[in-house]
């Protein structure tokens, strides 16, 4: 029987690519969304993957919605936390709500997303966590100190699972994305990209969201069952950790 996998903030960008890769080599994919019904039927319409809205800084929420998925599909065993936001600004100008926003839905989602699930890949001695931070939450960047504080979060938060989990074959792990050819980075400017942003990467490109995509079918495998509490860079080179 396949497995069921289950990615937050899975019907775009970063997310969007997992939840392909994952369908692709078999899992049963459910996509999380959080607000862009549009996107997230699109979504839904072009790939065949059924897709699940509920906010992910939202305990009840979320346990609500992993349970709707669990009696639809079968029990979570393959949990991809990706959703995330942005509230940039420098730190002297940015407000509670910038900072708490972030933290809520990039840290907090730690929480409320892992937690309905980790009892039940316990007893079934199998589970596979993956955790997508960011290159900022390993070096930090200027104008994103909510960001920065909430993506290094996670990775303190993978190490801790990782070593409760380890004797019950649940691994839990981190990808650090650098900069990836998403619709947002796209966006920037093409000259800022070419003199301000393709410098510092040493393989002199942007990654591609399927990159990111087969890092998590290696860690989601059961070939990665001695990888646990890592952290995997993929970031063409910019900040080797």
């Amino acid at each position: 029987m396949a497995r069921v996998a289950l990615v937050t903030g899975g019907t775009r960008g970063i997310g969007e690519a997992i939840s392909i890769a994952l369908m692709r080599a078999g899992y049963k994919v459910a996509a999380n969304y959080g607000g862009n019904d549009e996107a997230a039927n699109k979504f839904k319409d072009e790939t065949g993957i059924p897709v699940y809205k509920f906010d992910v800084s939202d305990p009840a929420g979320c346990e609500a919605g992993i349970r709707a998925i669990e009696s639809e599909h079968g029990p979570v065993e393959i949990l991809v936390n990706n959703a995330g936001i942005t509230r940039d600004g420098m730190f002297h100008k940015m407000t509670f709500d910038q900072w708490s926003a972030v933290i809520r839905t990039n840290l907090d989602s730690m929480f409320t997303c892992t937690r309905p699930v980790i009892d039940g890949m316990r007893s079934r001695n199998f589970g596979r966590i993956i955790i997508i931070s960011s290159i900022n939450g390993q070096k930090g960047q200027m104008g994103q100190a909510n960001y920065s504080a909430a993506k290094a979060g996670v990775i303190g938060f993978a190490k801790a699972l990782a070593q409760e989990n380890a004797n019950k074959g649940v691994t839990v792990n981190v990808i650090a994305p650098g900069y990836i050819g998403t619709e947002m980075v796209r966006a920037v400017p093409e000259e800022v990209l070419k003199s301000k942003i393709l410098p510092l990467i040493p393989v002199g490109r942007l990654g591609e969201a399927e990159e990111i995509a087969r890092s998590v079918l290696f860690l989601a495998g059961d070939d990665a069952g001695f990888i646990t509490g890592s952290t995997l860079s993929v970031n063409g080179g910019q900040y080797m950790a």
